[in-house]
Parts: C-alpha cells; sequence; structure tokens
C-alpha cells in the first residue's frame, strides 16, 4: 500500500483531505490567492503541433507527479519520443503531487515554469483561472478531437469558462477488489463477488459468523472519503448543487449513505478505528475481504504473486450505479514570453503521448480516448477493461476554482463521522455550513 501514497493520484479535492493536512497523495495547498502574472500569455501556435516540428534544437521540460509504478511507464514514453524526434530533447522532473501543486505556481510566475504539466482534473479551473496554464484549443482543434472522442466526464472537466486548458490522458475509477481466498473461509463463491446492497449484507454477515470482518471503513480521504463520494451518488445524492455555489451532501442520500458506512463498524463488519492504509493491507494481509479501491491498486496486488484476488466495477449499494474517478490531463504552463520553436515543439510533444495511451493503461489507468479504450487491444487488459466498463457512471469534482478548499470540510466530517462516530446528519449540517462559507468567499476570490 506504500506505494499508493507515493503513487499520488489525487488532485486538489484530496490533497488536504484530511484535519492534519496534506495527504502523502498530493495536491496543491488551500487558500491560494490568484497569481498575478505581469507577463503575456503564451499565444496559440494556431496548428496545435499537428504540423510537427522542424525547428532548431529545444530542450522542453515535463513536470509530473508520477512518483509511483505509472513513472515508469511515462519515462518510457518520453524516451521513445526523444528518439523518434532528434531536435526535441525532453527532460523530466517528477516531484511528489503536493510539491508539484505548490512549486508550480511560484515557478510560473518567476518565469521558471515547466513547458509541458500535467493535472488531476480538478486542479484545471483552479490553475486555469489563476493564469497558470494557457488555453489550448488549438490543440482540440488541429487533433480534430471532439465530445465524441472521449468519454464525456474527463472531456468536459478541461473546460473553463468556455475555453479549453487540458487534454485528457486517462481516466482512473474506483473499483471492488476482493480476497478469493477469505470468500472462500466463509464459504463464499470466490468467482461471484456480491453486486448489489443485499447480497452484499448477506456476504457480510457469512463473512462476520467466520470470524471476518469483511469491509474495513477506513476514515481517510482514500479510500473512505473516494467510497463515500460513490456511495452518496449511488444514493441519488451530490456534493454540491448544478454551479457549486452550494454543498448539498447534507441532505437525505448523505445522511442515508454515511448512515449505512457507519453501521458497518456499529454492526462488527468493520473495526471501530482504522489506520491510514490499513484497509488495503488487510486485504492483502487475508484480514479482510472486500475493499474499494483505486484502478492504481490493480499493479500492487500483480506484485503479490501468492494472492487469489479479483476485481470488478463497484457493487451498486444505493440504487444508482456510480463510482468516483479522476483523471490526468496534459496542460502547458504559461510562459513569461513567446517562445514559438518551444510552444510549438510543447504541442508537438503533447499531440504524440495522447496518441500512446494504450501504452500508459498498462500501467493502470483507462485511457480517456473511446477508440483505445474500446479496442481489442485495450480490452486484454482485463482488470483495467472491467473498470472501464463503469465509463457512463463515473463521477469527478465540479470544473470550479477552489473546489478542493470546500471538499476540506466534506473529508473532516468523513473522519468524524467513522473514526469518532458522531451524529451523521448534525455532522453533515455543519460541514455543508462551513463548505458553503468556502465557496462564498472563493467566489470573490477567483471573480
Amino acid at each position: 500500500m506504500r506505494n499508493i501514497s507515493r503513487r499520488g493520484f489525487l488532485g486538489s479535492s484530496l490533497a488536504v483531505g484530511t484535519a492534519a493536512g496534506l495527504t502523502a497523495c498530493g495536491g496543491q495547498s488551500m487558500q491560494q490567492d490568484p497569481v498575478d502574472t505581469s507577463a503575456p500569455q503564451t499565444t496559440s501556435t494556431g496548428d496545435g503541433g499537428s504540423a510537427g516540428y522542424d525547428g532548431p534544437n529545444v530542450e522542453l521540460q515535463f513536470w509530473n507527479g508520477f512518483t509511483g509504478g505509472d513513472g515508469a511507464f511515462m519515462k518510457t514514453l518520453v524516451d521513445q519520443f526523444n528518439e523518434e524526434n532528434a531536435n526535441i530533447a525532453v527532460s523530466v522532473r517528477t516531484l511528489q503531487w503536493a510539491d508539484y501543486y505548490d512549486t508550480l505556481p511560484t515557478a510560473v510566475q518567476a518565469g521558471r515554469g515547466p513547458d509541458i504539466g500535467v493535472m488531476h482534473v480538478d486542479s484545471v479551473a483552479t490553475n486555469a483561472a489563476r493564469e497558470i496554464i494557457q488555453p489550448l484549443d488549438d490543440v482540440a482543434s488541429a487533433l480534430e478531437l471532439t465530445a465524441d472522442d472521449f468519454a464525456p466526464v474527463p472531456w468536459e472537466a478541461g473546460l473553463y469558462q468556455d475555453v479549453r486548458y487540458s487534454i485528457p490522458l486517462d481516466v482512473h475509477p474506483l473499483g471492488f477488489f476482493y480476497n478469493k481466498t477469505v470468500m472462500e473461509q466463509a464459504g463464499l463463491d470466490p468467482e461471484n463477488p456480491p453486486m448489489d446492497l443485499d447480497s452484499y449484507m448477506d456476504a457480510l454477515d457469512k463473512l462476520k459468523s467466520a470470524g471476518i470482518q469483511g469491509h474495513w471503513t477506513s476514515p481517510f480521504p482514500f479510500t473512505g472519503g473516494l467510497t463515500m463520494q460513490s456511495l452518496l451518488w449511488q444514493f441519488g445524492g451530490d456534493l454540491f448543487n448544478a454551479d457549486a455555489t452550494e454543498a448539498v451532501w447534507a441532505e437525505a442520500p448523505g445522511v442515508e449513505a454515511f448512515t449505512w458506512w457507519q453501521n458497518l463498524a456499529k454492526d462488527g463488519h468493520s473495526p471501530q478505528e482504522v489506520a491510514q492504509d490499513a484497509d488495503f493491507i488487510a486485504l492483502q494481509n487475508g484480514q479482510t475481504a472486500f475493499n474499494w479501491n483505486g484502478i492504481w491498486s490493480i499493479n500492487t496486488l500483480k506484485e503479490k504473486t501468492d494472492l487469489e484476488w479479483g476485481v470488478k466495477r463497484l457493487p451498486n449499494i444505493g440504487g444508482t450505479p456510480a463510482a468516483w474517478a479522476g483523471s490526468h490531463q496534459f496542460v502547458l504552463p504559461v510562459r513569461p514570453s513567446p517562445d514559438e520553436d518551444k510552444d510549438q515543439a510543447s504541442r508537438v510533444f503533447l499531440n504524440w503521448i495522447s496518441e500512446q495511451s494504450l501504452e500508459w493503461a498498462k500501467g493502470g489507468q483507462v485511457p480517456a480516448r473511446n477508440s483505445v479504450r474500446e479496442s481489442a487491444e485495450f480490452q486484454e487488459l482485463t482488470d483495467q477493461a472491467e473498470l472501464a466498463g463503469q465509463i457512463d457512471d463515473l463521477h469527478f469534482l465540479p470544473a470550479v476554482p477552489g473546489i478542493g478548499d470546500a471538499m476540506v470540510e466534506w473529508d473532516k466530517a468523513l473522519n468524524e463521522i467513522t473514526l469518532a462516530g458522531k451524529d451523521v446528519a448534525a455532522t453533515l449540517d455543519q460541514s455543508v455550513e462551513r463548505a458553503n462559507k468556502i465557496l462564498e468567499d472563493n467566489a470573490k476570490r477567483y471573480g
């Protein structure tokens, strides 16, 4: 599980998801004011890099937070690009996501930012509003990319004020991981995991009778926070209203979802206190049967050669199919002054990488491109393809600047309800009140 902490999959929403501060998952610091960039933004090149690059030799810096196993896959792709493009040399700087989101704005403001970057989908709007990243409508036009080419959620999330600021690379959803050996110990069919409320509760009861706490409830942003977001949507609720001006997770669906979650520990299906990462470690050690976790867990479990496990899309507990997902999106940071050669070469690199999403999927991702996701080659990646099957049921945070600031209050409520056993309705009401004040302040901050 330690490589999940290194993996750093989350953006702004979960970077500060616990009361203790930044999590190991990484993300941008909260309550950051918009950057005052006095230098002009880079002007779009027009062809978005589609014509290639035949200018003088250029060196490009590519920053990302791929510190886990996926970083090796990206490094391989960069090396391949450099071999195929003699006049473009791309160097990679990899930081923990928390450091990345803290460092990037300062570097851009000082005129020392990278040429290319990657952001989580819920950080794009914030950095667009702060003038950290530049518009990419020219890239989308050059590639003739439209909404028909991508899953709708990651494609639409790259828009801020009707301008495209990012090109989606992947989707990384939550999935249902299960220990087959533990299921067999309780008399369950290891090839037929429970996929609805009744069968799930029946399985947990059988596991409990066998002395096994079947689903550990984590009070931390992942996996608990991602699970609870998924359950909220499954019970028919949402985090925010349509224009994200108000938090609405304290409404009836939120109360119902959190009550079901809290009862898992009350009814003996989970320990009362679960440490960070302990739920996933317990799955690997045979202490629990079920764990809702991210697609990045696939390669971690594959390393456990003696572990019998499986993965499915999330069970439908609340009545509506739904699952949390994130997305890595390519961005081009603002330059202090135009550089036509680097502008063009950066777009050539972005275009090239965007076409390699099948190789990237092997690192534990779902390609955002429909054509790649639906290809026979991707279907051979059976675990990733299983989780890709829920593509139409995935949810992201809204593309609103500073939305992660408000999500801190969601994570506090999760911790208080799960770990401290506080009253669900009252805790959610209080967290919504605080979140709405943050949303109001951010509306003024970002304009």
